[in-house]
């Protein structure tokens, strides 16, 4: 290959590289790079104008490099410039883009920063999209639970060790669900707010001997603040990427829970639910069956992210300072968040659509479960409440004589502390939401 076609950007000797050794050591950059790269762009285009305000480059030599940065992102956005096996990472497939392009000018494009501050740089603006999803989707499904709640407040059995134990409601489920996404609205809020430190122009962990205006590209790329000491900007490598997934993994944890109820309840033995038919796929041998595939894949989901947490936990056994094995952390970082805000774009409309099964949710209301509502009727009446239990257990019987229907309705409608099927309080977890969604300290200035 001529120099043009394999660039060596950071090669000091002439000495050959072993090519299976420098496979080993590139690994998945270029194949990950890609998805970082419109975030590296836009970080080096916010360092190219802080070099000029420091007279590093002069005015017309920052306006070529803009051009050519934003020249550089469509065409790799038209898909005319791409990243291959030319190029070491995206970083050097950035520079060797200016370089042929502005010559010594493009070559410039490199002070005062190393790759280490690019790629932490790139994940944390990478990161703080991938959160500002995150936390998008857990407002719509809050959303959509509570109308569910509002809209019905079916009677069904409430379990406990899966076994049917009290009269609940579908409003009561809704709810619940509805206010853990209101805790991962909190939770998203808070890795965002940690995440959202500026890393660029901490170079490779121990500053630069230029007096780079970080305040100007922290407000230029979006961020809050900046992420100060440059030795603790190499060393937070790994650990904020572990708060972003501790994060998704909470509510893909929730997600797990509501798929394994959808898995009980649209079966034959539950039938409480039905699922939009698209949510569900036919059998290769029988002719009857339609299988629930897709709730059974996103209760598996959360076990790619925990694999994720694994995997980078297993790498921040590490002294101070930038070590190459950090290097390992992207493509679990990536892997995770691909496949976790993949699953999670598909719940609204999931959740939107399944249809409660009124009548069969209501006959597997037993009577014995109205006994802890007798139990409590004889407390009102100033019975002390070990001894309503046992008169009342000793008289199970009678509660099969009730009208289970008009039973079971009466059951919700006493069942009035906060929260519960009779008072679920839609109006305070809805004013949540509200704070949460409007006073979040999630922002849309990441556009640079």
């Amino acid at each position: 290959m001529t120099d043009k076609e394999q660039p060596a950007l950071w090669k000091k000797h002439s000495s050959q590289i072993d090519p299976a050794i420098m496979a080993f050591m590139i690994g998945e950059d270029i194949r990950l790079d890609a998805e970082l790269l419109p975030y590296d762009i836009q970080a080096s285009r916010a360092h190219v104008q802080a070099l000029q305000r420091i007279d590093i480059l002069d005015e017309s030599e920052c306006s070529a490099l803009c051009a050519a940065l934003d020249e550089c992102l469509e065409q790799f956005r038209a898909g005319s410039f791409s990243l291959d096996g030319r190029f070491e990472d995206g970083h050097s497939a950035i520079e060797f883009f200016l370089t042929e392009k502005l010559g010594d000018t493009g070559k410039k494009v490199h002070t005062g920063r190393s790759r280490n501050d690019q790629v932490l740089v790139a994940t944390r603006l990478w990161l703080k999209d991938q959160l500002q999803h995150l936390h998008s989707l857990c407002a719509a499904m809050a959303g959509i639970l509570l109308e569910r709640a509002e809209q019905d407040n079916l009677p069904m059995p409430g379990y406990t060790h899966l076994q049917r134990a009290v009269v609940s409601s579908s409003g009561h489920w809704c709810a619940g669900f509805a206010e853990a996404m209101l805790d991962n609205l909190s939770l998203v809020a808070a890795a965002y707010d940690l995440i959202n430190s500026n890393p660029l122009g901490t170079a490779a962990g121990y500053g630069i001997n230029l007096p780079l205006d970080r305040e100007y590209t922290t407000s230029r790329l979006g961020f809050a603040r900046l992420q100060l000491n440059p030795m603790y900007a190499q060393n937070s490598r790994g650990k904020l990427e572990l708060h972003a997934l501790h994060c998704l993994h909470q509510v893909l944890l929730d997600i797990r829970r509501l798929a394994w109820d959808f898995s009980l309840f649209c079966s034959s033995e539950y039938n409480f639910i039905q699922l939009p038919e698209r949510y569900t796929t036919g059998s290769s041998i029988m002719p009857n069956k339609r299988n629930p595939d897709f709730i059974e894949l996103l209760r598996g989901t959360p076990a790619v992210c925990q694999g994720a947490i694994t995997e980078i936990n297993g790498l921040l056994a590490l002294p101070s300072g930038y070590q190459r094995d950090l290097q390992l952390s992207k493509a679990p970082l990536l892997r995770a968040f691909r496949h976790g805000l993949a699953a999670l774009r598909l719940l609204p409309d999931l959740l939107r659509g399944f249809v409660w099964q009124a009548p069969a949710m209501l006959a597997a209301i037993e009577p014995s479960m109205l006994a802890t509502d007798r139990a409590i009727e004889l407390v009102n009446q100033g019975v002390p409440f070990r001894q309503a239990y046992q008169q009342v257990a000793e008289q199970l019987q009678r509660l099969s004589e009730q009208d289970i229907e008009q039973a079971a309705i009466h059951s919700i409608a006493e069942r009035v502390s906060p929260g519960a099927s009779g008072h679920l309080r839609l109006d305070l977890l809805h004013a949540r939401l509200g704070q949460l969604t409007e006073t979040a300290s999630l922002d849309e200035s990441n556009s640079g």
